[in-house]
């Protein structure tokens, strides 16, 4: 149908072509798309080379120490030894000791910091009077630098004016002071408390966020079924967040593995060498000012805790599937 304009001129209807579409944009869109890719690449830049020259440049040349004879003793043979370092590193004396400390170390924080922190968590899950108060002193330690605490739990475990001797003679469960840090028997009891009285808050922290997304109609649907509370744990909560308990454990798990400072606040590895773990006693051997053998020791702490990071980046992958196919749903 054609048309007619006041002027008296037939103007052709417009046509548009059978199956065509409207013009896109696409030209102006993915000149948009690059400049903000310059944009972001232009900030994130000075970032990038910083960790570059300060983290990975030193981690790379540090790494060819492990298989060169470094020492501070004699800079005038720096010759190439293979994996001498790494023999030397194994049939090390102290290598068993520290093996069994470090898995000592780990197991022992992790488990007690889970279950306790698993605890608060679920207490504070509850509504109640000054709540937020009892939260933030709960999580106030972990602000708190970890060779702080290691100073701090030094005192309290003195064995001629410490508190905790202190409480135990007035309890009646001690009749004389334990030398806490200077038996060999007791220094990793000390330190394995000092650590698991740290590490409790970031377990409640975690676990808390994780139970209050868990929706309250389950736990009423459960309650009109009749089930108790150990039915409701084991059925419902924790299952519902395993996929963060076990993100949990595993990030605890690389901090514990790779966490010298309270060791070190504490004992400095002793007495006779026998509270270090693996991270310890590779500072010792380097202010022994043997780079070879520390940097070899390093690079096995590495391999290690690459592992750890791969069942961690598999779990947030888990996490992140769950996640989608419960929107889904």
């Amino acid at each position: 149908m054609s048309t007619t304009s006041t002027s008296g001129v037939r103007k052709a209807p417009s046509v548009r072509k059978e199956g065509g579409a409207p013009p896109r944009k696409t030209g102006r869109r993915r000149e948009f798309t690059t400049r903000r890719g310059l944009v972001v690449a232009a900030f994130m830049a000075p970032a990038a080379v910083f960790v570059a020259i300060f983290t990975y440049y030193p981690m790379i040349a540090g790494s060819q120490m492990a298989f060169r004879n470094w020492n501070l003793t004699d800079l005038t043979d720096t010759s190439w030894v293979g994996l001498g370092n790494f023999r030397e590193v194994f049939t090390d004396p102290a290598w068993g000791t520290v093996l069994d400390n470090t898995l000592l170390w780990v197991v022992g924080s992790i488990v007690p910091q889970l279950v306790i922190g698993f605890a608060i968590a679920l207490w504070l899950r509850r509504r109640f009077r000054f709540r937020g108060l009892y939260q933030a002193l709960i999580f106030f330690p972990w602000a708190i630098s970890g060779f702080l605490i290691g100073i701090l739990f030094r005192w309290l475990f003195n064995s001629e004016f410490g508190v905790v001797n202190d409480l135990l003679q007035r309890a009646g469960l001690i009749d004389e002071p334990i030398a806490w840090l200077a038996d060999p028997k007791t220094a990793m009891i000390a330190v394995l408390i000092a650590n698991v009285w740290y590490g409790v808050t970031f377990f409640a922290i975690m676990i808390l966020a994780a139970l209050q997304s868990i929706p309250d109609e389950l736990y009423e649907a459960a309650a009109l079924d009749g089930a108790g509370k150990a039915r409701t744990l084991f059925q419902i909560t924790i299952p519902y967040i395993r996929t963060t308990l076990a993100l949990t454990v595993l990030l605890r798990v690389i901090w514990i593995f790779n966490f010298p400072d309270l060791i070190f606040g504490m004992t400095g590895g002793g007495p006779n060498d026998e509270t270090h773990i693996v991270t310890t006693w590779m500072i010792k051997i380097t202010q022994q000012g043997d780079y070879g053998k520390a940097s070899a020791l390093g690079l096995l702490v590495v391999a290690i805790l690459l592992v750890f990071a791969v069942f961690f980046l598999l779990a947030t992958r888990e996490k992140k599937q769950t996640g989608k196919r419960g929107v889904r749903a």
